[in-house]
């Protein structure tokens, strides 16, 4: 018994993980929100939050956990796009992880009270960071996924795979414990 049960266990972590690696989200298109949210890590995405801008699908953007120093000039060397930095794009540097990035953009959108925020990340990072960011906004917030398309490794799937996971299973229990 104990076997059929490890061994469907296993089959359901395979099938979860082959349908998270081969269904990454995608870049969200031309889908108009009150703001656009840039978690800090890999490349393309301030490259994509600033075409989101510019392209007028949203007003305003938060870079989410930069580095404690980090200046709008210092960016705009690395990007360009000075106007755009100097009139819409605020840095928050209080976040070190992804569930710090999700309360201080919470933070931040509250205090814009924005409806709607098109969430900016990496395909392969975006579905937990939406999770997070829905356990850190108010009710009826909407969430647009914006995934930027990269190449992770396979290691860099699983590792975020089982990060998925395990903090689906905390939220399910905190939920369950009340």
């Amino acid at each position: 018994m104990i076997g059929r049960l490890a061994g469907l266990a296993l089959i359901a972590w395979a099938l979860g993980f082959a349908l998270f690696a081969v269904a990454l989200p995608e870049p969200a298109g031309e889908v108009r929100t009150d703001a656009v949210v840039v978690p800090t890590g890999a490349a393309g995405r301030i490259d994509r939050g600033l075409a989101v801008l510019e392209a007028g699908h949203a007003r305003r953007m938060l870079v989410t956990g930069t580095a404690p120093g980090v200046r709008k000039r210092d960016l705009v060397r690395t990007y360009g796009h000075a106007a755009t930095f100097a009139c819409c794009v605020d840095l928050g540097e209080e976040a070190v992880d992804t569930r710090s990035n999700a309360a201080e953009t919470a933070g931040w959108v509250e205090q814009h009270r924005y409806g709607s925020v098109r969430l900016v990340t990496s395909n392969w990072h975006a579905r937990r960071a939406a999770m997070e960011l829905a356990q850190a906004l108010e009710p009826g917030t909407t969430i647009t996924i914006d995934g930027v398309p990269s190449q992770p490794s396979l290691a860099q799937l699983m590792n975020e795979y089982h990060k998925l996971l395990l903090r689906r299973a905390v939220l399910w229990w905190e939920k369950w414990r009340g």
